[in-house]
């Protein structure tokens, strides 16, 4: 049955005291008018009859707003005015400076005055000369690419990286959920072993990775001589496999990448063809922005790598790969 409007609410009373107050007989008038299923039902009739003798009306009551005791205009304003004299300081220790509870802080933050927390993304710091070294490479890099469109295609950017054994494990994203405080441990050795891997990039795919070692095996960090040997054994005739010709080769100012052997070697190969300090192209320093290996390869292999941990460099090198 529809919602009953005031006038047959009206109707229920009278017929209700035309019947001898009588619920079982009201309910029985109202047959002929409504028929035998769409008729209001008793609990329906006496529902009306008690709200009429008790609130005095046959009309629908609005509830009451709920007045807000916390989030009142006084502690918005003061929220809105911590704001503005400290943007940086987190939810717990505003709402205890100004005797709020959290959530309420957190309410007024967000509903009241639509601020959101942005997280501070760090990069690094640059230093005065290198603005006009990173504005002179970008504009080289414009008038190559308004010559020709394709010349992204013809870049070969290079790295290395560290990779540890132990991996990095954000303590924010670690939650061990039980009944009662589960007294783990984490154990981690003082110096974890590592591995370097260097890893080439370009418009058409990825050369490497390519993992240091020395003449037993074992895994070492970069130097002129390792440097040396990685492009003459390694890169120089993957690129002769995969028939790259007419390449520009990137590496940035690492001392054995910059050492006068390794400059010979890249200037035999490359001819004027390479970005590098003191190569014919000058790389701008700390620009880890400017390459897609600082900028989004190294990081999207450590959190694939890292999300299964590995006992062994082996199998840190198969997952690497």
């Amino acid at each position: 049955m529809n919602r009953l409007t005031n006038e047959q609410r009206l109707q229920i009373i009278e017929f209700y005291y035309q019947n001898q107050c009588s619920v079982r007989n009201v309910f029985r008038a109202l047959r002929p008018i409504y028929g035998l299923h769409n008729r209001p039902s008793e609990q329906t009739i006496n529902a009306i009859v008690t709200k009429f003798r008790t609130q005095f009306t046959l009309l629908d009551i609005k509830p009451t707003t709920r007045m807000r005791t916390v989030r009142t205009e006084e502690n918005i304003a003061s929220v809105s005015e911590s704001v503005a004299e400290d943007r940086e300081m987190s939810i717990r220790r505003r709402s205890q400076q100004l005797g709020l509870c959290y959530s309420t802080t957190w309410k007024i933050l967000r509903k009241d005055l639509g601020v959101k927390p942005y997280k501070i993304q760090l990069v690094q710091e640059l230093k005065p000369n290198d603005l006009p070294q990173r504005r002179i490479f970008s504009e080289w890099a414009l008038e190559k690419l308004a010559e020709n469109p394709l010349f992204y295609r013809q870049i070969l950017f290079s790295d290395e990286a560290h990779f540890w054994l132990n991996g990095y494990v954000n303590k924010q994203n670690c939650r061990i959920w039980g009944e009662e405080q589960p007294e783990a441990v984490q154990e981690l050795p003082m110096h974890p072993e590592k591995c370097t891997v260097w890893c080439g990039l370009y418009a058409g795919g990825i050369i490497g990775p390519y993992f240091f070692k020395d003449a037993v095996g074992r895994n070492v960090t970069v130097n002129g001589d390792r440097y040396r040997s990685m492009l003459t054994n390694f890169l120089l005739p993957k690129m002769e496999e995969l028939n790259l010709v007419d390449m520009w080769f990137q590496q940035d100012g690492a001392t054995c990448h910059t050492a006068r052997d390794s400059m010979a070697i890249l200037r035999e190969n490359f001819g004027q063809q390479f970005i590098s300090r003191n190569g014919s192209v000058s790389w701008p320093p700390r620009s880890c922005d400017l390459t897609p290996l600082d900028y989004f390869l190294w990081g999207y292999v450590k959190s694939k790598v890292y999300r299964n941990k590995q006992a062994t460099i082996p199998a840190l090198e198969d997952n690497i790969s």
